[in-house]
């Protein structure tokens, strides 16, 4: 038997949640709900998802600090839900580490579209025989099991950020406009600003830059877009599928 992922649905309105629950169960999901942020942090400790769908306007704590405590924690992917549809407010909730976000008020078969797509990525196989390192070893990437180590230790790379680095470091030198970088490491799937690029490109370069003030791996190419010029160390594997068509 096939098994099936499992969402974590976080909101306080109970109609939103046996809704949502209705159309992923019958796009092949399971889900789990939690109406308050405690209640969502203790599930969270006792299994894992593939997925969490999380509303912003909490009862008890907010969304916003539940958000920063998953990214601490775990690589899951998260989808905000938010009432606030202000590009600041949007770009605020990327930089905790969402992967995307849904307005209210918002179709269900949106909201499974973007799971799936979300899964689809972040699960996606790209098979490299061993980590590939740059600059001396400082930077490392581990396609196979989707691990970034800097200076030899692990840093936690949200699922979008991930994809972003692996998409620019399998095409080194190539300059990617923030429309390629969607289309590419996000499937045309994203629904925030392709401003929002910048704030996951920020955020990247703060885990994986020796100096993030002075990028030596992603390189902003004024007017254009940005670049990865991580060279690879003497003696690296070359990645099969690093080409994009």
């Amino acid at each position: 038997m096939e098994n099936k992922k499992t969402i974590l649905l976080v909101d306080d309105e109970v109609k939103i949640t046996q809704v949502l629950t209705a159309y992923l169960e019958k796009a092949g999901y399971q889900t789990v709900c939690a109406h308050d942020g405690k209640e969502a942090s203790r599930l969270l400790q006792s299994q894992s998802f593939s997925l969490i769908i999380l509303d912003l306007m909490l009862p008890d704590i907010s969304g916003e600090s539940l958000c920063r405590t998953i990214r601490t924690h775990y690589r899951t992917p998260v989808i905000m839900l938010t009432a606030k549809s202000e590009e600041a407010d949007i770009l605020d909730g990327l930089q905790l580490g969402a992967d995307d976000y849904i307005t209210k008020p918002f179709s269900p078969k949106i909201v499974v579209a973007k799971v799936e797509t979300i899964l689809r990525r972040t699960e996606s196989d790209f098979l490299v025989s061993a980590p590939i390192s740059y600059g001396n070893g400082f930077l490392q990437i581990d396609y196979q099991n989707m691990l970034v180590r800097r200076q030899g230790e692990i840093i936690h790379l949200t699922p979008t950020e991930y994809q972003i680095l692996f998409t620019m470091a399998k095409a080194p030198h190539r300059i990617f406009t923030r429309d390629q970088l969607i289309s590419f490491a996000l499937n045309d799937d994203f629904g925030g600003y392709d401003r929002s690029i910048d704030t996951f490109i920020k955020s990247i370069r703060s885990k994986i830059e020796p100096d993030r003030k002075k990028p030596i791996f992603i390189i902003t190419v004024h007017g254009l877009g940005y670049q990865f010029l991580g060279r690879k160390d003497t003696g690296e594997n070359e990645c099969e599928h690093c080409e994009l068509k």
